[in-house]
């Protein structure tokens, strides 16, 4: 016999990969709880109960798309030389945000830059997400200073702020339907001033 009220079960990586794609087409505001648990497939109870709010939802979804979707990310840290991080990341970057099976752009810059003041901890939430990125690169880095693969008068923040503008900035343009050879370009160009700053400071003291 069927027990009545009993919770429905569902593959939870399953359902934050649906309210992934809700948030990243709609961002955080734009994305109703009726848009979400219908992609997610599950009632209002279940979501409350298993993420406790939206806020919680969108939080755990973050963490998917930083374990998931930027998984490129980690990988080009692990890279030999900073050039090679910095090659990686640029180029993996565009393709991430291209995908013809993944919405346009990053669900990072999508999901939160458009909020209100009511919903402001969601954009500094985002922010602090960007920023812990950036200084994770900025630490590989630093790392390549100390190596004496970069220069001792390279500046590791500024190296990091540098690839984090220009794969943010990369991030808008695509959501604004720019094309991936467009994108790669760009990111060549970006990959080439990289290597002007990173590699050419001591000569350029």
């Amino acid at each position: 016999m069927t027990q009545i009220g009993r919770p429905r079960e569902f593959d939870t990586d399953q359902a934050l990969d649906r309210a992934m794609e809700v948030f990243w087409r709609h961002g955080y505001e734009g994305a109703s709880l009726a848009d979400l648990t219908g992609a997610m497939g599950i009632n209002k109870p279940s979501l409350y109960a298993a993420y406790g709010n939206k806020e919680g939802l969108f939080r755990k979804v973050v963490a998917r798309y930083a374990d998931v979707e930027m998984a490129y990310a980690r990988r080009a840290l692990d890279q030999a030389t900073a050039h090679e991080v910095a090659a990686a990341l640029l180029r993996d970057n565009v393709v991430a945000l291209t995908r013809p099976d993944r919405p346009a752009g990053c669900l990072s810059i999508q999901g939160g830059t458009a909020c209100g003041t009511a919903n402001a901890a969601i954009s500094e939430f985002l922010a602090a997400s960007r920023l812990a990125g950036e200084q994770a690169i900025a630490a590989r880095f630093a790392r390549a200073v100390e190596e004496g693969d970069l220069p001792p008068d390279a500046d590791p923040t500024a190296l990091a702020r540098f690839l984090s503008v220009v794969t943010e900035g990369h991030a808008v343009h695509a959501a604004a339907g720019a094309q991936r050879g467009e994108l790669q370009q760009s990111a060549e160009i970006a990959l080439r001033a990289f290597d002007a700053a990173a590699y050419s400071v001591s000569s350029a003291s």
